[in-house]
């Protein structure tokens, strides 16, 4: 047991109340004279001890003093907690009575959110099944076996392997995969109606080979891209006020102007030099393409693999988010020895230093119904 507090133990200065208390309520002696011991000459009386009376009491009201110390100081304990039995978790989706059967369900728990127990509602779907496996591996003890039932397809994939620090148990159940993710739409680019022919021509190309459908309309002077377009700007001018205050609400604008110094380089081509700038504004984004918008003076527009790059620069695959639960299975790795918890007994404190009160008093109200003549 180690003290959080220690400075609280000079509670027990309080000590010397009682003691005082004590001393200074001894029951009186009250002197009687007596005819035949008046004429006697008085004796020097003989030193009294120090003598405390209801000594029960007193060491009553000591070991509730010295609780409420201890209760300042907060005192608590590292030693190893109990091992709790095994744990079992389900993930939502799963008929967890069928496979509970008639096993005890006091550590069967939800694979949800604050791992509920068993016999609670089932919770909705919840997608991020592996952080909640990594969340449950952290909290239950080293040596506290775990067995989880997950759907296989596994959703919620994070695009890492599963990790967690103890062997486990895993058991996936085949079940019918309802919904087929999306795949990511292209980006639609939309340019002004005074674009040259040529950047026209070569985004024409562009869109095509992203998306096989023909570039947008070109919009009109005072028109701006629509949400999740990106707005290709030809001139060589700065952007009007209203294509900026769009760029910076979460717009995307891509120009063939010079990038300032520190934009961040983007995509490279084969050579290793840059290609495309990105400039954080706002909440938006401006892209700077390298050299002009006629693929006829710019090599580098001319290149198969532009398309491709371009798309996963602006576009970047997202994570695969289903998979086989068998090649999802937790590996283990080894994960530095853990600070055992510290556990305070302040609710048992509180309960000894409440039945000492009452004691107490059930004592010192004994002792005055004693004292009554």
């Amino acid at each position: 047991m180690s003290l959080l507090f220690p400075l609280g133990l000079a509670a027990l200065a309080a000590w010397l109340l009682p003691l005082l208390i004590h001393l200074a309520r001894r029951h009186p002696y009250t002197p009687l004279d007596f005819a035949a011991l008046r004429w006697l000459r008085a004796q020097v009386r003989p030193r009294q001890r120090i003598r405390f009376d209801d000594w029960p009491l007193l060491l009553v009201r000591l070991l509730l003093l010295a609780a409420l110390a201890l209760l300042l100081a907060r005192p608590a304990l590292t030693g190893p907690a109990p091992v709790p039995a095994a744990w079992t978790v389900v993930a939502p989706g799963l008929d967890a009575t069928a496979l509970r059967g008639s096993a005890d369900a006091r550590n069967w728990h939800w694979l949800a959110p604050g791992f509920p127990p068993i016999d609670q509602p089932k919770p909705v779907d919840v997608a991020s099944l592996p952080s909640l496996l990594r969340e449950l591996d952290a909290q239950l003890p080293a040596s506290t076996a775990l067995t989880v039932h997950v759907p296989d397809p596994l959703p919620g994939l994070d695009g890492a392997r599963l990790q967690l620090s103890r062997e486990v148990q895993w058991q996936p159940h085949t079940l019918a995969v309802t919904a087929v993710p999306h795949a990511a739409v292209a980006p639609r680019l939309r340019t002004r109606s005074d674009a040259p022919a040529a950047a026209q021509h070569w985004l024409g190309a562009l869109q095509r080979a992203w998306s096989t459908q023909p570039l947008a309309a070109p919009l009109a002077d005072d028109a701006l891209p629509g949400r999740g377009e990106i707005g290709v700007w030809t001139g060589a001018d700065v952007l009007p006020g209203t294509w900026q205050r769009w760029l910076q609400q979460g717009g995307t604008v891509l120009t063939a102007a010079k990038p300032p110094a520190g934009a961040a380089v983007l995509l490279r081509d084969a050579d290793n030099a840059p290609l495309l700038w990105q400039q954080r504004i706002g909440q938006g984004r401006l892209l700077h393409l390298r050299g002009e918008w006629n693929a006829a003076g710019n090599h580098a527009l001319r290149d198969d693999r532009l398309p491709r790059d371009l798309l996963q620069a602006l576009q970047p695959p997202s994570t695969p988010h289903l998979g086989d639960a068998q090649d999802q299975a937790p590996s283990r790795t080894t994960l530095p020895p853990a600070t055992p918890p510290l556990r305070e007994p302040t609710s048992w404190l509180l309960l000894m230093i409440v039945l000492l009160f009452a004691l107490e008093r059930w004592m010192a109200s004994s002792a005055r119904r004693r004292a009554a003549p």
